[in-house]
């Protein structure tokens, strides 16, 4: 017979607390800076042909937005990191507005327009149009490996650089180097 004793119980459960200790949710963790993670397009890319929805459920393809400078984020509602990254892209969004960057988050959430909506105003986003990719018709053209991606496109209409995984957008950093990338 195997006899545990009450010492023997509470030190596993101190090494067990010990360990979890240090976990913390995705939205409570820090984001790295975009420029350790951001990587350059090289050649740029052109823009896949694939479409997305806006709030009204007009269809509408990228290259419409031919001339502006895009920050095209891939995203859901249910993805951890992308929850944790929202808040600094909506500041990115109203930075980068004057120069003719918009920032562009594409739920590929089920739900479609009315989850992003009900989302947004549970966490007070307001910054951050509403657009959806339901079919992930997007992430599949650009062979995006998961959520988030991120995909930065000059005023050429070409993808000049990605991030994969969330990144703190609001520093001011952050906003000269897209600038510097969409030229």
């Amino acid at each position: 017979m195997i006899s545990i004793s009450r010492r023997t119980i509470l030190a596993g459960g101190a090494t067990l607390a010990a360990a979890l200790a240090p976990r913390k949710p995705w939205a409570a963790r820090e984001l790295p800076d975009l420029a350790a993670v951001l990587k350059p397009t090289n050649p740029p890319a052109d823009l896949p042909a694939a479409s997305f929805f806006d709030a009204a459920g007009k269809e509408h393809r990228l290259v419409e937005f031919g001339g502006s400078g895009m920050v095209v984020n891939l995203w859901a509602t249910w993805c951890a990191p992308c929850v944790a990254e929202m808040p600094s892209l909506a500041e990115l969004s109203v930075t980068l507005a004057p120069h003719d960057i918009a920032v562009m988050p594409l739920s590929s959430d089920r739900g479609g327009v009315e989850t992003v909506r009900q989302w947004y105003k549970d966490h007070n986003v307001t910054a951050l149009p509403v657009l959806t990719d339901p079919k992930g018709t997007l992430a599949r053209a650009w062979e995006a490996r998961g959520l988030p991606t991120t995909v930065i496109v000059d005023r050429h209409g070409r993808e000049v650089a990605r991030l994969e995984g969330g990144a703190d957008w609001s520093k001011p950093e952050s906003a000269m180097l897209i600038r510097a990338l969409v030229g």
